[in-house]
């Protein structure tokens, strides 16, 4: 039984050793926020959606996806972000208390959806009972 603890720990030690400095969160690039966005039926990469963060209510920093839908914010001040996600045809997405750590990665993943084109509206000059 101790020697399996001894083993389980000396791998544990091994891969943590062998994962410093090698690209994951802590490497320098602090404060990361990394994602890909989807078509929400084909699953396909979308590009070009524009992607704002906000905190306090204070715009921060807009991105846009490259043709795999991948997108990603550098360098963001600790805190709690609003993400809102918005492409012409698709329905805009907000993504709210989105809590960002000093030397944290976060991965946010986003699936959009199609808009029908436009909405209808009851008509304000539609009168009842006339």
């Amino acid at each position: 039984m101790k020697s399996r603890i001894f083993m389980l720990a000396a791998c544990l030690l091994g891969f943590v050793a062998a994962n410093a400095g090698t690209g994951g969160p802590g490497d320098g690039k602090k404060d990361e926020l990394n994602g890909v966005v989807v078509h929400s039926e084909s699953k396909k990469p979308l590009k070009d959606v524009s992607i704002t963060a906000y905190l306090v209510s204070k715009k921060e920093k807009v991105v846009v996806t490259d043709e795999v839908g991948n997108f990603a914010f550098d360098e963001l001040k600790p805190g709690v972000y609003k993400f809102v996600f918005e492409k012409a045809g698709f329905k805009k997405i907000t993504k709210e208390k989105v809590v960002i750590k000093t030397d944290e990665a976060f991965q946010l993943n986003i699936e959009m959806i199609e808009s029908a084109g436009f909405e209808l509206m009851p008509s304000p000059f539609h009168f009842t009972g006339v």
